[in-house]
């Protein structure tokens, strides 16, 4: 906007102008913007880290099952010099430990095929091919410990070849640890299909996607979840085309994602996600002098509050309660501001008011955020942010089929290192 522009405005134009500019950045806080994007001075009066005061501490548990004990007992009294015989009856006063890792170094087996002359008849006679020579070299621990390292610790591949070279003394050339890896991968095409299928079953889903670089270019990982299965896909779209093929047609009773159009429509119902409108609320209150954001504001924690206790209240009781914040929001978004911040989220809302309290019909299976979904994402985000992405199109989506068998085991409490192990030497 010119100088010519801005004397053609009038004096109204000119201060809304003005309070627009000075409106605050936003931030982690107040908006989905990740918190490594908020300055630095804001970061520095953050609360600091470590147990909040009446947090319950926690100390390490010492080991059931040491593989030694040793006793230290007292051999001479410190008052008279005498003699403490072992026969003594002793107690223990205190007990510590000392844990070390035993030094790793790979077993090497060489097979070697002999050949025999046969002394009736002198045909040379070779052992036939041994099961353990036959295709890659490497077990099924080593590929578990690559796939681990590359998948969940976000190892590049030379980064990864330096790791295995100065733990355990492996030297593995990074065509050799591609070649591995996607060995591995294959491993984890049936735990996958079985995931979706369970998905595809699911009366509750939510879902969520990040942006990734694939190929050199922009796309995105998704993820899909329910109370028995999580599936995460690579795909070069952000469109709803994504959810139609995962979903193949299913329609579950719930669908909780944001506000995004892509994931809208998949279900019977929708649950907005609360996280996000709570966000942008804070925004309007720090911006804004409007009473309504704080009305939100305060709305949002009673609904927030109430899912805290959910499963305590009788289906009469939250049937009543529904109602109440149904009237105290409607009542709200009635009132007339002459702030557009204001008016922007009143609009917001009102578009999606008969998502917002979609869980209290499903107590205790539906929630009021798709917090999930964005714990689920989080490890590609690190995964985006170390190596910058795939360079092949395979291992993004072979990666989503690690993700998607370790996340689905997790839920009935499995490790990610164990389920990849299980998976690649079955």
């Amino acid at each position: 906007m010119g100088r010519s522009d801005l004397e053609r405005l009038s004096r109204e134009e000119l201060i809304e102008l003005v309070l627009r500019l000075q409106r605050p950045e936003k931030t982690s806080r107040t908006s989905s913007k990740p918190p490594a994007t908020d300055r630095k001075e804001r970061r520095e009066q953050s609360k600091p880290g470590g147990g909040k005061p009446g947090h319950e501490g926690h100390s390490r548990v010492m080991s059931e099952d040491p593989d030694a004990v040793v006793d230290h007992r007292p051999d001479r009294c410190v008052c008279c010099g005498g003699s403490l015989h072992e026969d003594i009856p002793a107690e223990i006063v205190s007990v510590s430990e000392h844990i070390e890792l035993p030094e790793v170094a790979p077993a090497v087996t060489q097979h070697r095929r002999l050949a025999v002359h046969c002394p009736s008849c002198g045909t040379r006679v070779v052992a036939p091919v041994p099961k353990a020579a036959r295709g890659t070299p490497f077990g099924p621990r080593l590929h578990a410990v690559a796939t681990y390292l590359k998948t969940f610790q976000a190892l590049s591949y030379e980064r990864l070849q330096a790791a295995l070279s100065d733990l355990f003394g492996l030297r593995l050339s990074q065509g050799g640890l591609m070649n591995l890896l996607r060995r591995a991968q294959a491993r984890f095409r049936p735990g996958r299909e079985e995931a979706v299928s369970m998905l595809r079953r699911a009366a509750v889903v939510a879902s969520d996607e990040t942006g990734v670089r694939i190929e050199g270019s922009n796309a995105y990982h998704w993820v899909f979840h329910s109370a028995d299965a999580v599936v995460h896909t690579a795909s070069p779209t952000r469109g709803a085309v994504v959810v139609r093929e995962m979903m193949d047609g299913h329609r579950p009773a719930v669908w909780i994602s944001d506000r995004y159009t892509a994931q809208q429509g998949h279900a019977a119902a929708h649950q907005t996600c609360l996280a996000h409108l709570a966000r942008d609320v804070a925004y309007a209150v720090e911006t804004s002098d409007d009473p309504v954001p704080w009305r939100l504001q305060l709305w949002l924690r009673s609904v927030f509050a109430l899912a805290e206790r959910i499963t305590d209240f009788a289906s009469s009781t939250l049937a009543a309660k529904h109602r109440t914040l149904d009237r105290r929001l409607r009542a709200i978004l009635a009132t007339a501001s002459g702030c557009d911040l204001t008016r922007d989220l009143q609009a917001k809302i009102g578009r999606a008011r008969d998502q917002l309290l979609v869980f209290l019909v499903h107590p205790g299976a539906v929630e009021p955020t798709n917090n999930g979904s964005e714990r689920l994402l989080r490890p590609s985000v690190v995964q985006r942010k170390m190596t910058n992405g795939y360079r092949a199109m395979w291992a993004a989506e072979g990666e989503a089929d690690i993700r998607t068998v370790v996340d689905t085991a997790r839920l009935t409490g499995s490790t990610p290192f164990g389920t990849i192990l299980k998976t690649i030497g079955a």
